[in-house]
């Protein structure tokens, strides 16, 4: 399939609209290699490996799994298969190509160490079904991370086996609900702030609370005085984010918790921006009664992936007792056991029930506790800190080309939030992304949060050097200005991806899933 055809990547044009290089026969450009869909390299009629003739007759009882015709997938040999796969690969972007400045997802560098550690026999071949006499060194993880976890946010217990963020937010819900029918209270009101991530208003919907948007200053932050009129004996809790989505920490996070505890609710923290204060603001402290933190997000493996997450909560004392099973306990003979049962002996009998079938992500907890014991309790700060002196450093540097609506509130926090005010008319926030692919970074997250127009969130995260954000800077600032200054090539980028600006409207509405040959 021809590169140019296929509205893939295309030569630079000369300021005369001839080819500043001739097209290939091949469609690829040096390194810049196109690839057809794999159906159209083979055909299901075809085989890249040859088969003697073999009786077809089934075996005794199998008759009826008999293939009635020949799998529709095509048939490739290995140098084909793969090519095929390793020359799609080079399309991706990834970490250790460059940033992934994404807000709100804290997309960093995660050390080798922590694949090696959770790549060790007995942790990386563990069976949930394994005698607990066998995994003892397993369940030692799980209770060493816990332990961390819990002294880093000042609270009482934790809840190990949610397996993202959303299902922490789940779990969280369901002790609060747990405990209000302990109190016999039917309360079905959760307070939502506009500045709190989307997942939360969708938890607290899916757990059956009715939401309540809760309105945000000028200043970006959680309205106090609107909260406070609407707390009354239906509100169940807030759910808050803290640093919030504007990349602003809640200072009156205290206050707050002190007027929801007062009218007899509890208090949620989306935990997922962990990274900019772990180590430095002990949530706890601050009247959180349950919080869930992204283990693939502060604490080490790559986020974003599709691959399996973690999402642990940790709980005030007043929730405690309602925290799901399993959970990890060490018995007076020095084991470590999994309790997986109720048992109104030993004092777990108001947990509400189960969250998974299992005790939760080994691989997960195996690279966060590699993580937090590779950088110690000082390390550990200097993620948060540094996490922090990157973000303000592009807000800093970005402020004079791109409006930063918050940029008088102080600080931010662990991301720089712009607006695409000030672009030239017709120029818009998708202008300026597609614009960063063609320098080679990753865009960052666009349109949200939703407080601010045009939104363009940035987090560099503490593991990208000042001469990789400099680099980056410079990017962002040159399409800022060409976007002032009505540059139209970039209502067309990206111009050097592999594949031009798509119709996303089109392709999120009628995605084409299957192949039709």
């Amino acid at each position: 399939m021809n590169a140019v055809n296929a509205g893939g990547w295309k030569p630079t044009m000369g300021e005369t609209g001839e080819s500043a290089v001739p097209q290939t026969a091949s469609g690829d450009y040096g390194l810049m290699l196109e690839e057809a869909l794999i159906f159209e390299l083979g055909a299901k009629d075809k085989c890249g490996v040859d088969f003697e003739a073999v009786d077809r007759a089934p075996a005794s009882g199998l008759s009826k799994f008999l293939r009635k015709s020949a799998p529709d997938l095509p048939g490739l040999t290995e140098p084909e298969a793969v090519r095929h796969y390793t020359r799609l690969s080079r399309q991706n972007y990834a970490i250790d190509l460059g940033p992934f400045p994404l807000g709100s997802c804290t997309m960093k560098h995660n050390p080798r160490l922590n694949e090696t550690v959770a790549r060790l026999p007995g942790f990386a071949d563990v069976h949930p079904m394994q005698p607990q006499t066998t995994v003892q060194g397993a369940l030692e993880v799980i209770e060493q991370l816990a332990d961390w976890l819990i002294a880093l946010t000042g609270m009482a217990s934790v809840a190990m086996s949610p397996k993202a963020g959303a299902h922490g937010e789940l779990c969280g819900l369901l002790c609060i609900r747990a405990a209000l029918d302990a109190r016999g209270e039917t309360r079905d009101v959760v307070l939502v702030p506009e500045s709190a991530h989307g997942t939360n208003p969708a938890t607290a919907a899916f757990a059956g609370f009715k939401v309540q948007s809760i309105p945000a200053t000028p200043d970006g932050r959680v309205d106090v005085a609107a909260l406070k009129e609407k707390l009354g004996p239906n509100v169940a809790g807030v759910m808050i984010t803290n640093p919030n989505t504007c990349g602003l920490f809640e200072s009156e996070l205290k206050t707050i918790a002190d007027a929801v505890h007062a009218a007899g609710g509890y208090v949620y923290c989306d935990g997922a921006n962990f990274n900019a204060i772990v180590g430095k603001v002990r949530p706890g402290d601050l009247g959180v009664d349950a919080m869930h933190i992204n283990l693939h997000k502060t604490f080490s493996t790559p986020h974003g992936g599709g691959g399996p997450g973690a999402g642990p909560v940790v709980l005030s004392a007043a929730l405690a007792p309602f925290a799901p099973l399993p959970f990890v306990t060490r018995g007076a003979d020095g084991g470590i056991h999994l309790v997986e049962e109720e048992n109104r002996g030993e004092g777990h009998s108001q947990a509400f029930g189960r969250m998974v079938a299992f005790h939760g992500q080994m691989g997960m907890f195996t690279r966060a506790l590699t993580y937090i014991l590779s950088h110690g309790a000082d390390g550990l700060r200097q993620v948060a800190e540094d996490a922090v002196l990157n973000a303000n450093y592009v807000l800093r540097t970005c402020e004079d080309v791109l409006p930063a609506p918050f940029a008088k509130s102080g600080p931010c926090m662990h991301e720089a939030l712009f607006s695409e005010a000030g672009l030239a008319e017709g120029f818009s926030t998708l202008d300026i992304a597609k614009g960063l692919i063609d320098e080679g970074f990753h865009p960052m997250t666009v349109y949200f949060p939703l407080v601010v127009k045009g939104a363009m969130l940035i987090e560099p995260t503490e593991t990208e050097s000042k001469a990789g954000l400099d680099r980056f800077i410079a990017s962002l600032r040159s399409l800022a200005e060409r976007a002032k200054a009505g540059d139209q090539s970039l209502h067309s980028a990206p111009h050097f991806a592999p594949r031009r600006r798509l119709d996303e409207t089109q392709a999120a509405r009628k995605p084409v899933l299957v192949w039709q040959g």
